[in-house]
């Protein structure tokens, strides 16, 4: 994950910004006080509210890490809302070989930090993304899974 370049847009970027702030500052401090709370509620081996506070604490610190990296190793990007084919943000309807169109399954092809409500995500490299990026509605996607082989056809894009 170090030094990969997450491709986002500027409008994600602010709200990790905002977010790290929040963490760094008001997160650090709350989680601070809960665990001295705690602490004072005497021995720390049998202090299930202490244990819960170092977990949230050790949680929240993770995130922390994690939006670092992001904001350091990114690369905005723009939607292109009247694209015709499938480009990083895209979501992407598909269905499997052998399901009906009712069965179609959408996916959010880009970051895990932009994933719009609801639908799943899959990398632009994984491989179902890396198959999807280029195709247009109507074509039949093949990609190799863990699995095995896998064909969808696109439904729609968004």
């Amino acid at each position: 994950m170090a030094g990969e370049i997450h491709r986002i847009t500027q409008e994600t970027l602010e709200k990790l910004k905002e977010e790290y702030h929040h963490l760094t500052t008001v997160g650090r401090t709350e989680i601070a006080r809960v665990i001295e709370a705690a602490r004072l509620l005497g021995d720390l081996s049998e202090n299930g509210d202490y244990h819960a506070a170092k977990d949230d604490q050790g949680k929240m610190e993770s995130r922390v890490r994690q939006i670092d990296q992001v904001i350091r190793n990114h690369e905005i990007i723009a939607r292109d809302a009247t694209a015709s084919e499938v480009q990083h943000a895209s979501i992407v309807a598909v269905i499997y070989e052998g399901d009906s169109p009712d069965d179609a399954q959408e996916f959010f092809i880009g970051s895990i930090e932009e994933k719009p409500e609801d639908v799943l995500v899959a990398s632009p490299t994984s491989p179902l993304g890396s198959a999807l990026l280029g195709h247009k509605v109507g074509d039949l996607v093949t990609y190799d899974a863990p699995s095995g082989s896998l064909s969808v056809t696109i439904h729609a894009i968004r």
